[in-house]
This record gives structure tokens, C-alpha cells and sequence, in this order.
């Protein structure tokens, strides 16, 4: 069931996976050690976790921190985990883009993906030799799940000779069959990279639309849609804006064309944290999953967040309890057929190379 682990490019040499043993979970008690210890964290935290809710998350956050360090493993989380994963117990944090960088440079010897499975796969893809966890297997994508290898070989078929763009929202099963990788953050630089007239785009229809609009690339589109940001309408921003004409409005490129028409600017995750940094407007809306809004909400206390709480339902099955029992149980582990990992790595390092 688990893979060997041996040297890797960092020069450092890993623990075989099976002398990596299960451990017993920790005293999760309130006490005032555990108060003292994570003091500092709270105070980070405190604009956007009632002081009522601490004393649950704060023996959960002691305890990953201190087997993070027994294990040599690191936690990978993405914008849209809650505010105590991803800045009490995560070691990166970041858009897909980021986290796909950071775990090819990994040298822990237990990756933890607070994110979903497609996310722990690509870490699994970029780290063969390590041991990559997901703390509930069953946190999936809709947009992963909207198309499969066998779609992209026929879409091959009905237009021979165009590359084919896939969105890292995707299985490694679907990466295989492509030619380059890409996120939201760098999708027209990929696009056009490939230096043709036109491309396949898969699986994210609206994102693809939107790449269209900043590229005189010709883009061929697959009906594949986020479940959160579709949510979203147009109608609904205008609402907003009209109750408060001074917010301004920042979208995520899956949502669709009407939301984006609302909006004041278009962005990756990353980009939209960056863009509030930037700009510290008076009043936002981050049209994207919620929690994002009290991620940047705790590095941008003068920002006030209007928050259309559209919640991803895979992200949130990522909790401290899943994270503390992956690390002390060792669950669970990402595997991926040898014969896919090979080709899936390809279109990913190619996007990595070329963001570097």
C-alpha cells in the first residue's frame, strides 16, 4: 500500500515509508499550558475566531505542530481552508500555484495537503518518493470530476494536432492526456506560451471564456463548472453594489461572464489577495469561497469584508481533527498508478519550468 522513499534532488535521504509507524493521539484538554503555547496564534486569529471557539481548536493546533516536527512533515494549505488550518498549523499557504512550487522544493519526509484531492495529488506527482496524506480522501472537486482521460483523448480526436491547456483542478488521470498545466494565476501566460492560434482549455468553461478575453489565442471550452463560484450572478453583485456603492467588487475567473462584468477586478486567488493589499479598499467582496475572506481578513485589519458565503463543501471536510489523525495514523495516503504518474508529471513541471 505505501511506495519506498529514498533520496530525492534535495540530497536528503527519507525514512522508507514503512518504518514510518502509527502514533496515539495526544491529551486534547483545554489546559493553561496549552493557552500559553498558542497565545500567540490566537492573537493572530482574533478578528475572525470568537474567543469562544479557541479552546476547541487550540489543543488540536499544539498537538499537529509538535508531531509536524517528530514526523519532519509539512502542511500544505490552500486560500480557501479555514483561518485555524491556515495560519495556526499550515507551513505554506497559497493559491495551486504556489503549493504546486513549494512541494517540488519539500524536503519533509510526510506532506500534508490541507486542500482537496486533486491538490494532493499534483504534491504526489511532484514527490514520488515522499509520503503525501490527505485527511479525507473523500474531499473532491466538481471540476475534477467533469471530465475524465477518455474525454480529453476524444477532444484529441475531433481536433487533431491542438494542445491541449488543463486547468490543475483536474485528476492525474486527466493530466496525462495533456500538454501543459495551468492555474488561474498564470493561465494566458500558458496559453500563450504554446505559441499557436488556437488551444484546448479543459475542464473550466467560465475560466476559459475569461482567458479568451485577454488572449488572441482562439479557445476551444469544456462545460466543466466550479460548484462555488457558479453560484454566484450577476444579478446578486448589482445588488450589492447598489445597497453600497462604494464596495468594490473583486471575482475569481470561474465565475461566470456576468459576474465578471460586475466586477472591479478579475483575479486568481493569489491575485485577489494581492489586489486587496495593494488597494486597502474601505469595503470589499471577494466573489470566491468564503473562508478566503478571513484569510486576508486577519493580514488586512483596516479592509472590512462583505461576505456572499458560498462555502466549498470539499474544502471544509479538511478539519484539525482529520489533519491531527492523517499525521497520527498516517492517512491517508496518496497513491497514483506509476504509468499515469509518469506521463501527468510532464505537463506539470512544464507549467513550473515556465513560471520560473
Amino acid at each position: 500500500m505505501t511506495t519506498q522513499i529514498s533520496a530525492v534532488s534535495s540530497g536528503k535521504l527519507h525514512r522508507p515509508a514503512r518504518e514510518l509507524i502509527p502514533a496515539t493521539l495526544p491529551d486534547l484538554a483545554y489546559t493553561p499550558e496549552v493557552a500559553r503555547e498558542t497565545a500567540h496564534l490566537y492573537e493572530k486569529v482574533s478578528r475572525v475566531i470568537p474567543p469562544i471557539e479557541w479552546p476547541g481548536f487550540a489543543p488540536y493546533i499544539k498537538a499537529i505542530n509538535e508531531l509536524k516536527r517528530s514526523r519532519n512533515a509539512v502542511v500544505l494549505a490552500h486560500n480557501y481552508m479555514t483561518p485555524e488550518i491556515f495560519h495556526c498549523v499550515a507551513d505554506v499557504v497559497g493559491d495551486s500555484l504556489q503549493l504546486a512550487r513549494e512541494a517540488a522544493k519539500s524536503d519533509a519526509d510526510i506532506i500534508v495537503q490541507g486542500g482537496v484531492h486533486f491538490m494532493a495529488e499534483t504534491s504526489k506527482l511532484l514527490n514520488p518518493d515522499k509520503m503525501v496524506l490527505i485527511p479525507d480522501s473523500r474531499a473532491g472537486c466538481s471540476l475534477a470530476a467533469s471530465i475524465t482521460g477518455a474525454d480529453v483523448r476524444a477532444l484529441r480526436e475531433a481536433y487533431p494536432g491542438v494542445p491541449v491547456v488543463t486547468y490543475v483542478n483536474t485528476s492525474a488521470d486527466v493530466k496525462a492526456e495533456s500538454d501543459i498545466c495551468c492555474t488561474s494565476s498564470n493561465a494566458v501566460r500558458v496559453v500563450e506560451s504554446l505559441g499557436v492560434p488556437r488551444v484546448i482549455m479543459i475542464p473550466d468553461e467560465y475560466l476559459a471564456k475569461w482567458v479568451a478575453t485577454q488572449t488572441s489565442v482562439e479557445i476551444i471550452t469544456w462545460k466543466g463548472h466550479c460548484e462555488v463560484h457558479e453560484r454566484f450572478t450577476g444579478e446578486e453583485l448589482r445588488a450589492y453594489r447598489e445597497a453600497d456603492p462604494g464596495v468594490k467588487i473583486i471575482a475569481h475567473p470561474e465565475c461566470a461572464p456576468d459576474v465578471l462584468a460586475e466586477a472591479d477586478f478579475t483575479g486568481s486567488t493569489s491575485g485577489m489577495i494581492k489586489w486587496v493589499h495593494d488597494n486597502q479598499p474601505s469595503k470589499v467582496l471577494l466573489v470566491t469561497e468564503c473562508s478566503m475572506s478571513d484569510n486576508v481578513a486577519v493580514e488586512a485589519p483596516k479592509v472590512n469584508f462583505v461576505r456572499p458565503c458560498n462555502l466549498c463543501p470539499h474544502m471544509k471536510r479538511i478539519t484539525l481533527p482529520k489533519i491531527l489523525e492523517s499525521l497520527v495514523m498516517l492517512k491517508e495516503e496518496v497513491t497514483i498508478d506509476p504509468a499515469v504518474a509518469a506521463r501527468a508529471r510532464v505537463p506539470i513541471e512544464r507549467m513550473i519550468n515556465l513560471s520560473h
